[in-house]
């Protein structure tokens, strides 16, 4: 395990000196499953207002929860991914807690003893340094439904209500809101890759409890504060930032931080107080009676493990070793699947450089632009690949690649179908590119005497030449046709 040191801390500069910010994160994951944790209801996302409610999460009398199978492999192959030991016996405990979106009035879930014990991963921060954060636990429990309130009255919709959740938790390791939100990132492109967890933050189901304190570099951990569900990368990293400021400056005023809950407003960036934090007494756990232990033998966690994808760092290795690609331009491509997906289709039999910039140029330009992903894109890997191919054999040139590019992102299509309807094939006729040169040299003396003591002023005729030809002409020949004559 890395120890904090000087140059990962974020430091606070207060009136009274430095401040160092102390991070956990409580990372709630939904489990991808067609099924609830313990009852067959669905899952589906959209669903009418408690339409996806069994006789068990309701809590009608006498309904028995029975643990789905899937969601128990599910939390396995997470724990795997992320570096942890999985433990063949664990215990399900009752949370009682005021759920008003809870039927049962309680929630359950795992305290002392969770199917996943002690884990690790690496982020990559972006001064080029890879730290290691610890992993306390995963545990497998139940979420709760959502309540609307519209004024004097509330509505409970109970589709979410039993939906298994994975809850991850990390060791307080964090030293920065960056790090915070490279873990998050990092964490969200594993669970994509296991396909354990859609990622989806907009949808809720993926989210972050963030616990933040300061203390006097070295000093003994302070007195922290949680922010619940905050639903966005981004937003982690604000509300650290915030809430850290806070807690310095209350400190500073000659006030004491107290231990609370609070939610963090994306509107105004500042958190607020929800509630006093509670600690585990408070919800006195026991284990629930109506399920027993879980236990599963190592020949289960085998086979999973035998069957586990090439993961975000296994990728990123191979990407270097096998593409020569930088360590900054694979770790771009591996950070979501579908990227490293499509770049693989895209490379066959071609440069992986010259693939790479366009994925990570052009393509992630027009996408961020239009607010679209790759699954909808109209680009796919086979025809970004062909368009290279058009470039290389010459056939046009790089920047009516651009062009080309553009009518395939706006309307789709082959890219030699666009080029040969455009009549955008380069021009590789030397005598046709002679003539445009001896027409702008011609037209230009002073320029063209000027080459002969500055030759780097050539660029200028290069341009003209390009213009002339409306982008047409091969590049190489114009600049070998245009120093044989300016030269001469």
């Amino acid at each position: 395990m890395n120890k904090p040191h000087k140059k990962r801390e974020q430091i606070i500069q207060g009136v009274t000196g430095d401040w160092e910010i102390v991070v956990g994160l409580e990372v709630h994951a939904q489990v991808f499953s067609d099924a609830k944790l313990f009852s067959g209801a669905p899952t589906t996302f959209g669903a009418g207002p408690n339409e996806n409610v069994s006789l068990v999460d309701a809590a009608m009398p006498g309904m028995l929860p029975v643990i789905n199978r899937y969601c128990v492999e599910q939390a396995i192959r997470t724990g795997l991914g992320i570096n942890a030991k999985i433990n063949l016996h664990s215990v399900f405990d009752r949370k009682n807690y005021f759920y008003p979106d809870l039927p049962a009035g309680y929630q359950i879930s795992q305290y002392k003893e969770p199917i996943v014990g002690e884990g690790h991963i690496s982020v990559d921060l972006s001064n080029g340094e890879t730290v290691e954060i610890g992993i306390e636990r995963l545990h497998l429990e139940q979420d709760a439904g959502k309540s609307t309130h519209e004024g004097d009255h509330s509505l409970v919709d109970l589709n979410r209500a039993g939906v298994a959740l994975m809850e991850i938790v990390s060791k307080p390791d964090i030293r920065s809101s960056e790090e915070a939100a490279a873990y998050v990132q990092k964490l969200r492109a594993i669970l994509r890759y296991l396909g354990t967890c859609d990622g989806n933050m907009e949808q809720g189901s993926l989210r972050a409890d963030v616990n933040v304190s300061v203390r006097r570099p070295g000093e003994e951990l302070g007195t922290r504060c949680e922010i619940k569900n905050v639903n966005s990368i981004r937003f982690v990293a604000a509300a650290i930032d915030y809430e850290a400021r806070r807690q310095v400056d209350l400190i500073e005023d000659g006030g004491e931080v107290d231990q609370e809950t609070r939610l963090f407003d994306p509107n105004t960036g500042k958190t607020r107080t929800m509630r006093s934090k509670e600690d585990a007494h408070d919800y006195r756990y026991f284990p629930d009676p109506d399920l027993l232990p879980l236990e599963f033998d190592q020949g289960l966690v085998d086979d999973i493990a035998r069957n586990l994808p090439e993961l975000p760092d296994q990728k990123k290795s191979r990407f270097i070793d096998e593409f020569g690609l930088s360590t900054y331009d694979a770790g771009v491509l591996v950070a979501e699947k579908e990227t490293a997906d499509f770049f693989e289709e895209a490379v066959s039999n071609r440069d992986p450089k010259t693939v790479a910039n366009w994925i990570t140029g052009e393509l992630f330009a027009a996408l961020n632009k239009s607010g679209q992903t790759l699954a909808n894109c109209n680009v796919t890997a086979r025809q970004l690949g062909a368009l290279i191919d058009l470039i290389a054999d010459e056939t046009i040139s790089g920047r009516i690649a651009k062009d080309v590019f553009e009518v395939m992102f706006e309307n789709g299509g082959n890219p030699g179908d666009i080029v040969e309807e455009g009549g955008l094939k380069q021009v590789t006729d030397t005598s046709a590119i002679e003539a445009i040169v001896d027409q702008i040299i011609a037209d230009n003396p002073d320029k063209a005497e000027e080459v002969k003591t500055k030759p780097k002023a050539i660029g200028w005729f290069v341009g003209q030449v390009m213009k002339a030809s409306g982008g047409k002409a091969n590049p190489k020949a114009v600049n070998e046709i245009l120093k044989s004559k300016l030269e001469s």
